[in-house]
């Protein structure tokens, strides 16, 4: 039987509300800091196919959270392009080379490294219960493609987005294989046990309209069709972070099954937006979440009032801050399991 997370994202309304975080696995919890320092490096331990499933199970056993998001990283799409990938303590990850000084055809493509990510969703679906969904997940093409042409994080994206103005061929080129990868990846993650999948578009509001439509909606839209017509009756949930008004277009051209909503939006304005029946995922501030009190009471019943008469999975705007009391997550489960 299906869980009710994944009911609610195949277009059923549930009277308990399905709850999963975004980076639930992660540094708020003292389990895995303690797993985290015993396997050394962040690589390190997304390469240990029986710790990271480790990881990923963890935030279920504690607060039974109804979905476990895949413990990996969206650069694991171009590490498996050929990109060099290291993550600098304190200031994240780096790729090399950087695509401001190298075309990605001239990268060795290394697809076995996928191999071990699809190990760790087998391990974890041999250990989830039936009724909590696994959660597959690859960055969406523009987002990864941020990282690949900066070789770093970066705050506006000037080099993918100054590439995209200048040389929108070479750009397309690189789009059009960060898809085809991202295809192969997650179709080997629902072959290996992900019942549903989530494409992270995490910089979407760096974009200008027209950009938005060429470099998030059409690339999205291509990967969710082929998903579909690959692996039938699997979920794709779109996150297109910062997208604000744009966000109706992304809902009706993609073709996603339901769309993740960042906190800056608001929710009553989504509910009227966005067609009935779609899935709605989201949106409390992590950083509300961080704050606790009242007034995430408050919050938590204005985003369930707001969807109460849509399929509506409850999640945060974006991951969770490593610094969240667990006493905050607990007061969340306690206000939508009343």
């Amino acid at each position: 039987m299906p869980g009710p997370l994944l009911d609610t994202l195949n277009g059923q309304r549930q009277d308990r509300l399905p709850v999963w975080f975004m980076r639930q696995a992660g540094r708020y919890l003292a389990e895995y800091r303690a797993l985290r320092a015993e396997k050394g490096g962040f690589l390190e331990l997304v390469y240990d196919s029986e710790a990271a499933a480790e990881v990923t199970l963890q935030p279920v056993r504690r607060f039974g959270f109804d979905g476990a998001i895949l413990f990996s990283d969206i650069l694991i799409v171009p590490y498996a392009l050929g990109q060099d990938l290291w993550f600098e303590a304190g200031e994240g990850p780096r790729l090399a080379p950087p695509l401001v000084d190298a075309a990605w055809q001239s990268l060795d493509a290394a697809p076995e490294r996928f191999e071990a990510i699809y190990e760790t969703v087998r391990l974890c679906r041999g250990m989830l219960g039936p009724d909590v969904t696994m959660l597959g997940f690859a960055g969406s093409p523009w987002t990864v493609a941020t990282y690949m042409v900066a070789g770093q994080g970066s705050k506006d994206h000037h080099a993918a987005r100054q590439l995209a103005y200048r040389d929108p061929q070479a750009f397309g080129s690189l789009i059009g294989a960060i898809e085809e990868a991202s295809f192969t990846y997650l179709v080997g993650q629902i072959d290996a046990g992900a019942e549903a999948v989530q494409l992270f578009d995490s910089w979407a509001g760096s974009l200008s309209p027209a950009q938005f439509e060429q470099w998030v909606i059409a690339p999205n839209a291509r990967l969710a069709a082929r998903l579909h017509e690959a692996r039938p009756g699997v979920p794709v949930i779109g996150f297109p972070k910062g997208a604000g008004g744009k966000l109706p277009a992304y809902a009706r051209e993609t073709g996603v099954d339901a769309v993740g909503v960042d906190e800056t939006v608001d929710p009553v304005w989504i509910a009227r937006e966005l067609p009935s029946e779609m899935p709605v995922q989201g949106n409390l501030d992590p950083m509300l979440l961080l704050a606790g009190g009242a007034e995430l009471d408050r919050a938590i019943a204005r985003i369930c009032s707001a969807f109460e008469n849509r399929p509506h999975v409850f999640n945060l705007g974006h991951g969770i801050d490593k610094e969240t009391p667990i006493a905050h997550v607990e007061q969340v489960l306690l206000a939508l399991r009343r």
